[in-house]
C-alpha cells in the first residue's frame, strides 16, 4: 500500500507544481470534496439520472471509473498529509468487524456440526 501511496504522492506533487497549486492541509480535503462531486456527477449520468452529454454507455462507465480512482487517490493523499496509516486505520475500524464476523461464523458452523452429530446419534 505504501508504494502505491508514494506513487500517488509523486503525481500529486507534479500536478501541483505544473499548475502552481499550493497544497496545504485544507487543500487535501477540499480537493477530495471536488472529486466526490465529479464522481457524483458521473454516477448520475451513468445511471440515467443526469444528462449523458451525448456520451456512450462505455464512455460514461469509463468516466465513472476514472472519477472513482480520483476519489480513492485523494483519500490516500489526505491520509498521508495527516499522518494516517491507512492499513492500520482500516484494520482498526473495518477489519475488527470482519474478525468478529469470521469468529461468529466459525462458532455457528461448530454448533451446526455438533447439532448434526448429536441428531445422528439420536441424542436430543
Amino acid at each position: 500500500m505504501q508504494e502505491l501511496i508514494n506513487k500517488i504522492e509523486a503525481v500529486s506533487q507534479k500536478y501541483s507544481k505544473q499548475y502552481k497549486i499550493k497544497r496545504n492541509p485544507s487543500w487535501f480535503l477540499l480537493k477530495l470534496q471536488e472529486e466526490v462531486g465529479e464522481l457524483t456527477q458521473c454516477y448520475l449520468m451513468m445511471t440515467g439520472k443526469g444528462r449523458s452529454k451525448n456520451k456512450t454507455k462505455k464512455e460514461l462507465r469509463d468516466d465513472f471509473e476514472k472519477e472513482l480512482a480520483d476519489v480513492f487517490c485523494h483519500v490516500l493523499l489526505l491520509a498521508r498529509a495527516n499522518g494516517v496509516d491507512v492499513e492500520k486505520a482500516i484494520d482498526n475500524k473495518w477489519l475488527t468487524w470482519y474478525k468478529k464476523l469470521k469468529k461468529k461464523n466459525r462458532e455457528n458452523v461448530s454448533k451446526q456440526q455438533h447439532k448434526k452429530e448429536t441428531s445422528r446419534k439420536g441424542v436430543k
